[in-house]
Order: structure tokens, then C-alpha cells, then sequence
């Protein structure tokens, strides 16, 4: 079945960068858009990056635009959200998505705190 694996999420300081992975398993990772969400406590979910197949077109939300870079790897099944300038506004749970056969599939999330 589809698995999605986030890591690389943890506590940083204001104008700190963290790398952020997803790693995917039980589909053709290739054929398919890849997408990062996150919620903050208290806060609907939001769309924060979207990359599509082969990285030919990548989105980002306004919020994160100059600071944030979503990227894959199709060789290794991997998503990845790299985030500089991070402000304590970006404290969230990060999600990592994929629409497979008409399903969104999520990870379990991993938890970014910017903070000093």
C-alpha cells in the first residue's frame, strides 16, 4: 500500500534552515505530483509546496516564496521541502502528499518549531 515517511522536521531558531524528507513507497513515486502541507495548532491545514512530475513545475504558497524550495529525487522515491529563513510563523506539523488513484495519501507528519 502507498507510505509516506517524513523526517528532518525539529526545533531551530528564527532565520535557521532544516531539510525536510519524504520518503515514498507502493507507487510508481515518478508518476505523480508530490505536495507538502502543514497545520498549525489551532489552524486548518494549508498547502505550503507542490512539485510535478519530473520537477517540471514547481508552487509554493505566498507565505514561504523566496525562503522554502520543494524538490524530489525519483532515483530514491523522495520529496524534499527545504526551508531557510524560518520564522516562528512556520511552526507546524509538516505533511508530505500524494494523489494516488484518486486518494489523498498522507504521511504521520513531523513537527517543526521555530523558536529561540
Amino acid at each position: 500500500q502507498v507510505q509516506l515517511v517524513e523526517s528532518g522536521g525539529g526545533l531551530v531558531q528564527p532565520g535557521g534552515s532544516l531539510r525536510l524528507s519524504c520518503a515514498a513507497s507502493g507507487f510508481t513515486f515518478g508518476g505523480y505530483a508530490m505536495s507538502w502541507y502543514r497545520q498549525a495548532p489551532g489552524k486548518e491545514r494549508e498547502l505550503v509546496a507542490t512539485i510535478t512530475t519530473a520537477g517540471v513545475t514547481t508552487n509554493l504558497a505566498n507565505s514561504v516564496k523566496g525562503r522554502f524550495t520543494i524538490s524530489r529525487d525519483d532515483a530514491r522515491n523522495t520529496a524534499y521541502l527545504e526551508m531557510n529563513s524560518l520564522k516562528p510563523e512556520d511552526t507546524a506539523v509538516y505533511y508530505c502528499n500524494a494523489l494516488v488513484g484518486f486518494k489523498y495519501c498522507w504521511g504521520q507528519g513531523t513537527q517543526v518549531t521555530v523558536s529561540s
